[in-house]
């Protein structure tokens, strides 16, 4: 039998943690037991949250969270949690985690198998007018099995990119979902113009972008080789993590050809809200590429 005045507090103690002001409080905890339906034996099996009484856990941001009880000098903690979207300062209950940090670390994870496995917005893609074309992986599941076909175009897309895209140009940037098609979803329309219009701003020569499904980074190798760009830039989503699953990265390459060691890839990481913002990082990488140009390098070639 659930001790009734047990889970009111259990309750109350995560709504408390989760630093939402009294009047939202009030009540919350009865209305969230209200809706709460029990089996004969008095066990909770369902929980029925009235809408605008369930917070969402993802939505906390980790540098205002705090939640060591007595801390010994917690304002100094707390000056340097704002440094860092790391989980600290999380308390806990004997040795165990409290259930509101629990809960954000599920829900982190939950998000990062989302944005692995989940496919990307076809219609988002077709609205930044980027036609599509797929690797030698059929689905996602072969995708993540056989990185080896995710680094080959598959003959169809060899075809309709030869179609597609201008030969020769100075620099060719592309977009692929990598491991993080959140990544695309919540970055690219910001930082895709970016990087083109930085690029064009410095009178560099820029040919015709596209997406590549079930991307890998040494596709771009054979991009390259295929249109005979002298720089080849890939904005791909990222390996997701627990603080963010909306990661880009651009790899970056000089002349590359397929079969290089991975030394003379150029990469600009962290592009996401919380990270460097997609807009800046565009015109980062847009710098960097007028420079590799200049030098005609990249990777540890290229000295910045």
């Amino acid at each position: 039998m659930v001790d009734q005045n047990a889970l009111k507090a259990v309750i109350e103690q995560v709504l408390s943690e989760m630093n939402l002001g009294s009047a939202f409080q009030g009540g919350a905890a009865e209305r969230i037991m209200e809706n709460s339906s029990t089996n004969p034996d008095g066990m909770t099996t369902e929980t029925v949250v009235d809408e605008g009484f369930a917070p969402d856990v993802s939505a906390v941001d980790l540098r205002k969270q705090y939640l060591v009880e007595n801390p010994r000098n917690g304002e100094a903690y707390m000056d340097l949690k704002q440094h860092s979207p790391a989980r600290l300062g999380i308390g806990r209950a004997g040795a165990r985690y409290k259930t509101l940090p629990l809960l954000e670390f599920r829900a982190a994870h939950s998000a990062a198998q989302d944005a692995v496995f989940s496919g990307i917005d076809i219609e988002f893609i077709e609205k930044m007018k980027l036609f599509i074309v797929r690797t030698m992986c059929k689905d996602k599941d072969e995708y993540l099995t056989r990185p080896d076909l995710g680094r080959k175009l598959s003959p169809e897309a060899v075809k309709e990119i030869k179609e597609k895209c201008r030969m020769n140009p100075t620099v060719e940037v592309y977009v692929s979902d990598g491991l993080s098609s959140a990544a695309v979803t919540e970055n690219i329309a910001d930082l895709l113009p970016a990087v083109m219009q930085g690029l064009q701003s410095f009178g560099i020569d820029v040919g015709t972008p596209f997406f590549v499904e079930y991307g890998r980074v040494g596709v771009e190798d054979e991009v390259t080789e295929l249109l005979n760009s002298t720089v080849t830039c890939v904005l791909i989503g990222e390996r997701p993590g627990l603080i963010t699953a909306g990661s880009m990265s651009a790899y970056i390459t000089y002349k590359g050809t397929v079969g290089m060691p991975e030394a003379r890839r150029t990469v600009i990481s962290n592009i996401h809200g919380d990270g460097t913002p997609p807009v800046e990082a565009g015109a980062h990488i847009a710098e960097v590429i007028k420079i590799m140009l200049e030098k005609k390098a990249s990777g540890t070639d290229l000295k910045l």
